[in-house]
C-alpha cells in the first residue's frame, strides 16, 4: 500500500514538472513574439501615416498652385505667343501669294470660281458660304456676300451654276448630308432691294435632304454640259466617303444619273470640263471613267462604264482632267504622277494611254515620297498644282520639274486647290489664279509662276 502511493505521488510530480515547464516556454514566447508583432503594428501604422502625407502634398502641389507661380507661368505663355506672332508678322511673304480672304470663323472646306473667274464662293465650317467679288479682295476691300444656311446645316462644299447666278451648296446636318441651290430672289422682298438701289439678296431655290443616306459628301463640283447633244446647262456632281456618286442638273436640282464606283471607299470625283466623263478616286490602284450619255433634248440620258486606267501600283489619292477633256492626271500612294490620253476610240476596245510618268518630288526625312493629298492642272495645261498638308507646290506639267514651292502656305492643312477658270485682273495685272483654303480659316490667292 505504501509502495503503491509512492509510486503515484511520483507520478503526479512529473506531470506538474512537464505542465509547469511546459507554461514556462509559452510565457517565454509571449515574452519575445508581443513586441515583435507590436512593432509591425506600429510599423505598418507609421507606413501608412507617411503615404496618406505624400498624397496630401502631392494633392495640394497640383490643385494649391500659388498665385504668383500661375500669373508667372501665364506671363510666359503669352510672351511666347507675342513672339511668335511677331515672327509670323515679318515673315517674308511668298512671291506668288496675292491676297488673303480673311473673315472665315472656322475651317474653310470648299472654294469655287465663277465661270468668268471674277467671282469666288467658300464654305466654311462656321454655317455661313461667303461669295467675293475678286476686284474688292484684290482692292484690300474685303467684302463679300454672306448666305447663312437653315439652322443646323453647315456648308462643306460649293459649286456655281449657271453663270455666276446660281450657288450649289453641299450641307450636312445630324441626318445626313443635303444639296441646295441659292439664287436671286424674287417677290416684295426683291422689289425694295432693287427700288433702294440694291441687288435682292440669294434665297434657296430647291433643297435635297438625306442624299447619301448617313454619308458625308467629299467632293462636289459642276460643268457645263457642252459635249455632243447636251444643251449647255450645268450638271453637278456629288460623291459621298461611301462608293456613291450621283448626277443633279443644277437649275431644278433634279437627279439625271448615278453610278456605285464598287471600289470600298471614295476619295474624290470630278467631271471633265465638258461634261462628258465622270471619273473618281478611291481605295484601289484601277481608275475608272464613266461617259455621260446625253439624248437628243440635251439631257443627260444614262451613265456608261468605258474605261480603266491602269498602271499604278497602290491608291489613287487625287485626280483632274485636261482642260481640254482629252486627258487626265493622277497621283497615287505608288509615289508617281501618271499622265494619261484618254482620247481613245474606247468603243473599238482601245485602252487608254500613259504618256508619262514623275515621281512625286517632295520626300520624307527617309527619302520616300510624300502623300499628295490634292492637285490641280492651270487652265492652259502647263502648270499643275499639288499639296500635301501645309505645303504648295508647283510642277512644269510636261516635264514633271519643281517650277516652285511653298513650304508653309497656310498655318494648317490645305482643304482646297482650284484654278480660276479664266485669267484674273490681279495687281500685278490679268493672270491665272491659283486658290488654296485651309484649316487656318483662310483663303489665299496665288499668282501662277512663270514657266522659263
Amino acid at each position: 500500500m505504501d509502495e503503491d502511493e509512492s509510486v503515484g505521488s511520483s507520478g503526479g510530480g512529473l506531470q506538474l514538472w512537464l505542465l509547469t515547464a511546459l507554461l514556462g516556454v509559452i510565457a517565454g514566447l509571449v515574452v519575445v513574439l508581443v513586441p515583435i508583432f507590436k512593432r509591425r503594428q506600429e510599423e505598418e501604422e507609421r507606413r501608412k501615416k507617411a503615404e496618406e502625407i505624400e498624397k496630401e502634398k502631392a494633392q495640394k502641389k497640383q490643385n494649391l498652385q500659388p498665385p504668383a507661380q500661375a500669373a508667372k507661368k501665364a506671363a510666359i505663355a503669352a510672351a511666347k505667343a507675342k513672339a511668335a506672332a511677331i515672327e509670323k508678322a515679318h515673315a517674308p511673304r511668298h512671291h506668288l501669294d496675292l491676297v488673303t480672304l480673311k473673315g472665315h470663323g472656322d475651317e474653310v472646306t470648299g472654294v469655287a470660281f465663277t465661270s468668268n473667274g471674277r467671282g469666288l464662293a467658300t464654305a466654311c465650317a462656321d454655317q455661313v458660304v461667303r461669295v467675293f467679288k475678286l476686284e474688292d479682295a484684290f482692292n484690300k476691300s474685303f467684302k463679300f456676300l454672306r448666305l447663312n444656311l437653315p439652322r443646323g446645316n453647315t456648308p462643306t462644299a460649293v459649286a456655281f451654276g449657271e453663270g455666276g447666278s446660281q450657288l450649289i451648296v453641299a450641307t450636312q446636318d445630324i441626318g445626313g448630308a443635303g444639296l441646295c441651290m441659292f439664287a436671286s430672289g424674287g417677290g416684295k422682298a426683291a422689289e425694295d432691294a432693287k427700288q433702294h438701289g440694291k441687288l435682292p439678296l440669294p434665297e434657296i431655290k430647291w433643297e435635297k435632304s438625306h442624299i447619301h443616306d448617313q454619308k458625308n459628301i467629299i467632293s462636289l463640283v459642276g460643268v457645263p454640259a457642252s459635249y455632243g447633244t447636251g444643251d449647255g446647262s450645268v450638271i453637278v456632281a456629288t460623291s459621298s466617303e461611301g462608293t456613291d456618286i450621283k448626277l443633279w442638273k443644277a437649275a431644278d436640282g433634279k437627279n439625271v444619273g448615278n453610278v456605285d464606283t464598287s471600289q470600298l471607299q471614295n476619295t474624290m470625283a470630278t467631271l471633265s470640263p465638258n461634261g462628258r466623263f465622270l471619273s473618281a478616286a478611291a481605295f484601289t490602284a484601277d481608275v475608272k471613267i464613266w461617259e455621260l450619255v446625253y439624248g437628243k433634248d440635251g439631257q443627260v440620258k444614262e451613265v456608261t462604264k468605258v474605261m480603266q486606267l491602269k498602271g499604278h501600283k497602290s491608291a489613287i489619292t487625287w485626280l483632274c482632267f485636261t482642260w481640254d477633256s482629252e486627258g487626265m492626271i493622277t497621283a497615287s500612294k505608288d509615289g508617281t504622277i501618271r499622265v494619261w490620253n484618254i482620247n481613245v476610240r474606247y468603243h473599238l476596245d482601245e485602252d487608254p494611254k500613259c504618256l508619262k510618268t514623275f515621281s512625286i518630288p517632295s520626300k520624307d526625312a527617309k527619302g520616300k515620297p510624300l502623300l499628295v493629298d490634292r492637285l490641280a492642272l492651270s487652265p492652259d495645261n502647263k502648270i499643275l498644282a499639288l499639296t500635301h498638308d501645309s505645303s504648295l507646290q508647283w510642277l512644269n506639267a510636261e516635264t514633271g520639274e519643281v517650277i516652285d514651292t511653298c513650304q508653309q502656305a497656310h498655318d494648317g492643312k490645305i482643304t482646297t486647290l482650284i484654278w480660276s477658270p479664266q485669267p484674273v485682273p490681279t495687281e500685278r495685272g490679268k493672270a491665272a489664279v491659283l486658290a488654296t483654303a485651309g484649316t487656318d480659316k483662310r483663303v489665299k490667292l496665288w499668282i501662277a509662276p512663270s514657266i522659263e
